[in-house]
């Protein structure tokens, strides 16, 4: 694969069998078949050089390095044809790096896919789930997209960060399984994508500012127009932040990625009110550093991270031991 050793901004989907392990060895086998079957089917119309595939036991991670529609699509179809095999599954688009393992094969690790694992861990048998910076770019593709998603709210993972998450609606868009069907491993990129790479027609879109998100490890950085992103990274390259993936075209957006800088942990301010403290920064990794920092003498969260303006901020409660 011509896009090995290289840092890049994709869409991940991450999946298991719920139970598997409390099965029995030939009973894992079957599931592990039926399940095989199933992906490889969802796959059937993503070209290999555009997908990579990692085998966790007893699931899968895929790693969809053109369309997030492909990541959709293929996570619809699997729901949709499951049957009686209990899946639970997670999108997230975030940074990922690109490989060779010891045999020479591409293999995928980074943010993106952590934080993908992360997200199908929320998710209930039959589920599927997907991060914030996934729904920011798939939402805007059409309205039947938009009316996918369901904010879930925020669930906080092992490591004490919070991930806001969307629940995906049963069923295909309508019309949208015909036009895939359609499409040939020599042209994956659907009538919809072709649509985003388009002028935008809503020029009130390409004045918005881009937006920050939080992705576990890095900050996607998402916006309409390419001058929007990159306006952003230039404000994040001065506070100390280092681009890992640049910008690149996804869908109807410019996306790109950062490494999150120790200068934004750093530029917090707790203010102490009696046994309350309040956390201000200027992003939601710093402030969540921030307070896990606080967690460990002692504090409780009483008032999750949340953003007022350009500021993000928290508010814990100080309890002695």
């Amino acid at each position: 694969m011509e896009n090995s050793d290289r840092t890049r901004v994709c869409s991940v989907l991450f999946l298991d069998i719920v139970g598997y392990s409390k099965e029995a060895v030939a009973d894992q086998s079957l599931l592990k078949q039926g399940f095989n079957k199933l992906l490889s089917a969802a796959l059937d119309t993503v070209p290999a050089s555009e997908r990579v595939i990692l085998d966790t036991g007893d699931g899968a991670a895929v790693t969809f390095l053109d369309d997030p529609e492909d990541a959709l699509f293929a996570a619809l179809a699997i729901r949709n044809d499951a049957g009686r095999l209990r899946i639970r599954m997670g999108i997230n688009l975030g940074a990922v790096r690109l490989v060779r393992d010891i045999n020479g094969q591409v293999n995928i690790i980074g943010d993106g896919i952590n934080v993908a694992q992360r997200v199908m861990s929320f998710a209930e048998p039959g589920q599927l789930l997907v991060s914030r910076s996934f729904y920011e770019v798939a939402s805007c593709l059409t309205a039947d997209y938009a009316n996918l998603f369901t904010h879930e709210g925020s669930r906080t993972d092992k490591h004490v960060r919070s991930h806001e998450v969307y629940s995906v609606a049963a069923g295909m868009p309508p019309g949208q399984r015909a036009a895939r069907t359609h499409v040939g491993h020599g042209s994956q990129r659907s009538a919809l994508s072709e649509a985003g790479d388009s002028p935008l027609e809503d020029e009130t879109l390409a004045r918005q500012p881009a937006e920050v998100f939080d992705a576990g490890g890095s900050l996607i950085v998402s916006g309409y127009s390419r001058s929007s992103v990159q306006s952003a990274l230039d404000k994040l390259e001065q506070s100390g932040s280092r681009v890992t993936s640049p910008l690149a075209r996804v869908g109807k957006k410019w996306v790109a990625a950062c490494e999150h800088p120790q200068i934004a942990v750093s530029a917090c301010k707790v203010e102490q009110l009696g046994s309350t403290r309040i956390v201000t920064g200027p992003t939601r990794e710093a402030v969540s550093v921030k307070v896990e920092e606080l967690m460990e003498f002692g504090g409780v969260i009483v008032r999750d991270v949340e953003c007022a303006g350009d500021v993000w901020t928290a508010v814990c409660e100080m309890r002695e031991s």
